[in-house]
């Protein structure tokens, strides 16, 4: 009770900044009509009317604090659930906040690291660099004379989110049971996504390993001239990380690009090679790779900072994504409607027919223009849309990926209004397509499949063995329902078996 009263009252106080900035119509487009405007007229007083429905969203959002940013900015990659341009306008959240004061990030850091500051550091930069609602980051030089950014977490950061995941999980219980409208938007299955995201970078040591995965996909002397921050391990835990120091200048300066005499066609392209090889070839790409998360230096190096939110893609994912994005560059809907089915990722019983038709009404608007007029974002955009209809569940990672696609291009167009990025990227994309996609990469995915099953085979007889001594104790109907089902199996994995010899032969006699 005491706690339904306590989320009453916190409810009641998000409204009111949500009326101040006319940013109630989440509640409309739910279906509850009526009372939002009431509310609206209750709580609103004076308000600011001004902007898309999205901008007053973020307005409001940034008026709450850090939780409620938090949350825009984990809407910002669900456009099925708010639509495209309010999933546009929630990506322009300012993740800027006051810092908290030198003496409380000095007791973080000493508290963490068990050692004073004194000891740690030879200088510690009193003004932070930069302030967002989980952390805020200093600059310091060790004793032996590495210089370091110092990212600390906001005090009590945990608890207060805690509080704010608990009000998100009884909103959504609440409207999942009051608003029945809701319940198609999944809101229960939102808050969890939200809440693994928030987990993850409440500890900054994943945050850490994260960057120093990223390192080892990009050695020392890479042909994109790409580097990784390095991770002081020594001065890094749970809520204090320490990476080096990275004096560049933001991807979109382009004064400042010029003046070092840099030519951005070069940048454009080492950039979308980067990008492709971090989701393609490695399946583990940054997700937040706005303007202002990477940085170039004098000498041409690209380099990323803050990697609290990554994105992975799994080998299956990354096929269906190029079987999907060929399929619409020929023309070829069905194969595109094949993938689908055959990946399950629509289920059996759609129609498939209808999926190809509206697969054809996304891939034709792209015929007749040229590749550098092609945004693969806004295709996956319309794609995911179209699929949504015909009971496509939604995969996170995908719309993560789909967003930063967006960024990344808009990021291109800046720097080169010219060209597009993926045009510069085309012959490592040929090359991955055939060496991925080609024929004797089939042959190998079908043999490697057919070797895992080969593999399985003694688990499956053990398991058939096992039905077959439980027999004795079953009913006649269930004995030969079990009979026909251990008759099926077995011919499936003779039929592997077989399949798999075969495959061994060829390769070893060619």
């Amino acid at each position: 009770m005491l706690d339904a009263f306590g989320n009453t009252m916190r409810l009641i106080g998000i409204a009111r900044s949500m009326a101040r900035h006319d940013a109630l119509w989440p509640l409309q487009r739910l279906g509850v009509a009526r009372p939002a405007l009431f509310l609206g007229r209750l709580l609103g007083g004076k308000r600011r009317r001004d902007g898309r429905p999205g901008e007053k969203l973020a307005r409001a959002l940034e008026e709450l604090g850090p939780g409620a940013i938090k949350l825009g900015q984990a809407l910002a990659v669900r456009s099925d659930l708010v639509g495209e341009q309010v999933a546009q306008d929630l990506t322009r959240l300012q993740d800027q906040l006051p810092p908290f004061p030198f003496a409380t990030a000095r007791k973080a850091v000493e508290e963490e690291l068990g050692q004073t500051l004194e000891e740690l550091f030879a200088e510690f930069s009193e003004t932070p660099v930069a302030a967002a609602s989980i952390a805020q980051v200093h600059r310091a030089i060790t004793h032996d004379g590495r210089e370091v950014a110092i990212k600390i977490l906001r005090p009590d950061i945990e608890a207060r989110f805690d509080t704010d995941l608990k009000l998100l999980y009884w909103i959504a219980r609440l409207a999942e049971r009051a608003a029945p409208a809701t319940r198609r938007l999944k809101p229960l299955a939102v808050v969890r996504e939200f809440e693994k995201w928030v987990r993850v970078e409440m500890d900054l040591r994943l945050e850490a390993a994260s960057a120093s995965e990223l390192a080892e996909n990009f050695p020392p002397g890479n042909p994109e001239n790409f580097r990784v921050p390095r991770v002081h391990w020594d001065l890094t835990g749970r809520r204090v990380l320490a990476t080096e120091w990275i004096d560049g200048v933001r991807i979109d300066d382009l004064d400042a690009i010029e003046r070092m005499g840099l030519d951005r066609r070069d940048v454009t392209a080492r950039s979308a090679r980067v990008f492709f090889l971090q989701v393609f070839r490695d399946g583990f790409f940054h997700a937040d790779m706005h303007p202002g998360n990477m940085f170039l230096l004098p000498s041409g190096e690209l380099v990323p900072v803050d990697f609290g939110i990554m994105g992975r893609v799994d080998m299956e994912t990354r096929r269906y994504l190029a079987d999907m994005l060929s399929g619409f560059l020929q023309r070829h809907y069905a194969k595109v409607a094949d993938v689908h089915f055959r990946a399950g990722y629509v289920p059996a019983d759609q129609d498939r027919e209808a999926f190809t038709q509206a697969l054809r009404a996304i891939g034709e608007p792209l015929q007749g223009l040229t590749l550098n007029r092609i945004s693969l974002g806004k295709l996956l955009a319309q794609l995911f849309q179209t699929t949504e209809q015909f009971a496509m569940q939604t995969r996170p990672e995908l719309l993560l990926l789909q967003k930063t696609l967006l960024v990344a291009e808009g990021v291109g167009r800046k720097l080169d209004p010219e060209v597009n990025m993926w045009v510069l990227a085309q012959p490592l994309i040929e090359d991955w397509m055939f060496a991925n996609r080609g024929p004797e990469a089939r042959i190998r995915q079908t043999l490697g499949d057919a070797l895992d099953t080969m593999e399985r085979l003694p688990r499956i007889l053990r398991k058939a063995e096992d039905v077959l001594n439980h027999l004795g104790d079953a009913s006649p109907r269930e004995m030969a329902r079990e009979r026909r089902k251990s008759f099926r199996n077995s011919m499936l994995v003779a039929s592997c078996v077989i399949a798999a010899a075969a495959l061994l032969a060829a390769v070893l006699l060619d």
